[in-house]
């Protein structure tokens, strides 16, 4: 399958390394980044794997950090994986938008 990243997955996923980099540095940047990488890869391999969301069954969420979650939706006509957003689990979960 090919992995689609949306525009709100970029943005968010930029959004926390950049947030990773002014405050903690490059080692855990580095680190956030390989995770990603890992799920993603996860993802590709089973994409059924991670467990379904409560908001919407066509809708996964694969755990990357304790502190972040990447919520992606599986198109098998399309043969996609759409990445949707990378979300802060300490966030208020009514505010998640995807």
């Amino acid at each position: 399958m090919t992995i689609i990243w949306t525009q709100r997955a970029l943005k968010s996923y930029f959004k926390v390394a950049d947030y990773l980099q002014e405050e903690l540095g490059e080692r855990v940047v580095n680190d956030f980044t390989t995770e990603v990488q890992k799920v993603i890869e996860q993802i590709d391999k089973m994409p059924n794997m991670f467990e379904v969301s409560k908001k919407y069954k066509n809708v996964r969420k694969g755990f990357v950090t304790e502190q972040n979650t990447l919520y992606y939706r599986i198109k098998p006509r399309k043969k996609e994986i759409e990445l949707l957003i990378f979300w802060d689990n300490r966030q208020d979960p009514k505010k998640l938008k995807y």
